[in-house]
């Protein structure tokens, strides 16, 4: 990998371009759409829709080809008056991108890039190629364009993560309340009806300890989808947070396994997982936390399990390869500390 870069802090008044990396989600609600770039209006920056998201182009479970794609992407990143961009949302094939972006460009150009899910495969390919510490945070669909004003702690946590105002070292905790709630993007639902909110009990224990350390974080999902390729993250000695959005149990315990068997769980010196979106028990008699340490395994270093960084929401956003220190006690006691800030001034 190359030399760790971070990118300049934004500032009110900035620019940040949206770029459509995988599902064109804006044909599904333009309205929503709408909605996520007048939060980010109304919180004091202008916006630029790249080529693609200017469009609305679709070619139904894309925008257009990978190197369209990665094309829009890299028009918005020479624009120097655009200092960050955001995903509109993720999917399943921004992957379909490595191969065309400017990785040396993006090297000797740092600028905040901002997404999750799917779009982990640029997360970790631009860190291993470039260098450049990207932002796993949230998307212009979600949660910007929560009604009627975006998802505000959501929000509160990515302006946190991206100031220079921002003071460090910081705690991350979690937040009092938290949801999963599923509403209709396509009748109206998304507007109508009331968020449900559930008590959140915080971040769940699973094996002690104190650690510090670089933080790597990805969609599991995708992570598994990079397994063979000279991107998968470097994650010795590292701290670990995966997280998923649909976790049927059979598929949560076939790609932790992989992990397991790839050596992961071996060399990493910590592992946070993230709340899913959509768990499903597939009539298991075990709980999701106990499927996670019968794969994991016994371990000496800390384990926590609900973390709120995921698809669920508020999430929080993390600078990739961020030191942080992860203190883990037991039960719900939960330290997790952002050493340095995640920006230049």
């Amino acid at each position: 990998m190359a030399k760790l870069l971070k990118p300049k802090s934004l500032s009110i008044g900035d620019t940040i371009g949206i770029f459509t990396p995988s599902y064109p989600a804006y044909i599904l609600n333009e309205e929503k759409f709408q909605l996520g770039i007048k939060v980010i209006q109304d919180l004091g920056f202008k916006v630029k829709l790249g080529s693609l998201t200017d469009q609305r182009a679709n070619e139904g479970y894309r925008p257009a080809s990978g190197k369209a794609r990665a094309d829009e992407f890299m028009a918005l990143y020479r624009d120097p008056d655009v200092r960050c961009l955001i995903a509109t949302l993720g999917g399943m094939n921004s992957n379909s991108m490595i191969p065309y972006l400017d990785f040396e460009y993006i090297r000797n150009n740092p600028k905040i890039v901002c997404g999750y899910s799917d779009v982990t495969s640029l997360h970790l390919s631009i860190l291993h190629y470039s260098g450049l510490s990207t932002f796993y945070g949230p998307a212009i669909m979600s949660w910007f364009s929560e009604w009627p004003k975006g998802e505000l702690e959501t929000i509160e946590s990515f302006l946190s993560a991206v100031s220079k105002d921002t003071v460090y070292p910081r705690d991350l905790t979690p937040f009092d309340k938290w949801s999963n709630h599923f509403r209709d993007w396509s009748d109206g639902s998304w507007k109508t009806q009331k968020r449900k909110w559930e008590n959140n009990s915080g971040w769940k224990v699973l094996s002690t300890g104190d650690v510090t350390g670089e933080i790597v974080v990805c969609n599991l999902n995708t992570l598994i989808s990079a397994a063979g390729t000279e991107y998968f993250p470097n994650v010795k000695n590292r701290i670990l947070l995966i997280e998923e959005m649909a976790a049927p149990y059979s598929k949560e315990e076939r790609s932790l396994t992989q992990l397991k068997l790839m050596g992961v769980f071996d060399e990493i010196s910590g592992l946070i997982i993230g709340k899913p979106e959509v768990p499903n028990s597939e009539n298991a008699p075990f709980d999701m936390n106990e499927l996670i340490m019968e794969i994991v395994g016994k371990r000496d270093y800390p384990i926590v399990s609900e973390f709120d960084l995921s698809h669920t929401c508020p999430m929080h956003t993390l600078a990739q390869l961020s030191k942080v220190q992860l203190i883990a006690k037991g039960n719900y006691d939960v330290t997790f500390k952002i050493l340095e800030r995640m920006t230049l001034d």
